[in-house]
């Protein structure tokens, strides 16, 4: 697929608008069992976006990666170091602001308490024994930056995980969520999209990223990082079994995390937001509302669910009316049209 293609359909705004909109279908439906969603707001095909359409912490988070990734980026190659500082900064700064009212998980309050001790090494912070889907939520930023060695785009996705979600399955889930919506956004066919991520998951297995994690695995109980490491890809592949199985069978009007689980752990929410796309690539916002109408973390599964869709479509993806309703719209189409341009 070409540059031009790529930038006329605009992925990089289309999966934060997708992403901030599934969110919001999400966000009044997460912790509701599926009956309960459809006594409240009628047929799950029918769905409103509520007004005003505010979306949760997944929205701020992401946008708080996006805009640490903007500051390391803009100050000359990506690496390590330079990605920590301004990630570190900007997840404090949502930790302490009087908007961060939203629900947010407790692995990432804890960590964002740790995070902002002077001196602290961002490890000591990490919450180890953590998987929840807090990381891979907020990580479609680094799919979506352009620029990005393969090397770069693992080691920055697992680190942005390991800041606050340390167990190697949220660090694994957070770079095949990453790896997912760059292959969507440079055209990647849907049909063979399983079988892509299981290529690169059997690949990364054994591959710790030491120039990018340092000593993390040593606070775990593995004798070697790479068994560490391979407990989480270990994880994500049984998944991502899974996920084929739900793809095949192509049940759209049941509960999705029947198939592929209820999504507050990092693999679960990675393969029921994928689910939820693939069962409706060419109608994203029947896919959203499916993937809002779960009986899982409705608002994290629906938010994965539109970056995907985003990410392959691009931004005419959603309706107009939708897309200007949703809050922090400026500030997910800035950054949207840096990374498109």
């Amino acid at each position: 697929m070409t540059t031009t293609t790529t930038v006329h359909k605009r992925a990089a705004t289309g999966a934060l608008l997708g992403l901030a909109l599934g969110d919001a279908l999400g966000f009044p439906t997460e912790f509701n069992d599926v009956p309960s969603i459809l006594a409240k707001f009628g047929p799950w095909r029918e769905m409103p976006l509520v007004r005003p359409a505010i979306v949760s912490d997944d929205t701020q988070m992401t946008l708080a990666l996006g805009r640490g990734l903007r500051t390391a980026m803009d100050r000359g190659l990506l690496g390590p170091k330079r990605l920590e500082r301004p990630v570190r900064e900007e997840f404090v700064d949502w930790y302490q602001s009087p908007e961060n009212n939203r629900a947010p998980g407790r692995t990432c309050l804890v960590a964002c308490d740790l995070l902002k001790t002077p001196g602290l090494p961002w490890q000591d912070a990490s919450q180890i024994g953590s998987k929840g889907c807090g990381a891979n939520m907020r990580v479609a930023p680094v799919g979506l930056v352009p620029g990005l060695s393969d090397e770069q785009r693992s080691g920055a996705a697992q680190l942005q995980s390991a800041l606050t979600h340390g167990h190697p399955t949220a660090l694994a889930a957070s770079d095949l969520t990453a790896h997912a919506v760059r292959l969507l956004a440079q055209g990647a066919e849907p049909t063979g999209l399983v079988g892509l991520l299981r290529s690169y998951a059997l690949d990364h297995r054994t591959r710790y990223h030491e120039r990018w994690l340092g000593d993390l695995w040593t606070r775990s109980q593995d004798p070697t990082p790479e068994h560490f490491v391979a407990r989480g890809w270990d994880e994500c592949l049984a998944v991502l079994d899974r996920l084929q199985e739900a793809v095949r069978a192509g049940s759209r009007e049941t509960d999705p995390c029947l198939a592929t689980g209820e999504g507050w752990i990092a693999e679960e929410a990675l393969a029921t937001g994928l689910l939820c796309f693939l069962l409706f690539v060419d109608e994203p916002l029947t896919a959203l509302r499916r993937a809002a109408c779960s009986s899982g973390d409705s608002d994290s599964i629906a938010c994965l669910t539109g970056a995907f869709a985003g990410a392959y479509l691009g931004a005419d993806a959603w309706p107009t009316e939708w897309a200007d309703r949703i809050e922090y719209q400026g500030e997910l189409v800035t950054l949207g049209a840096l990374w498109d341009a």
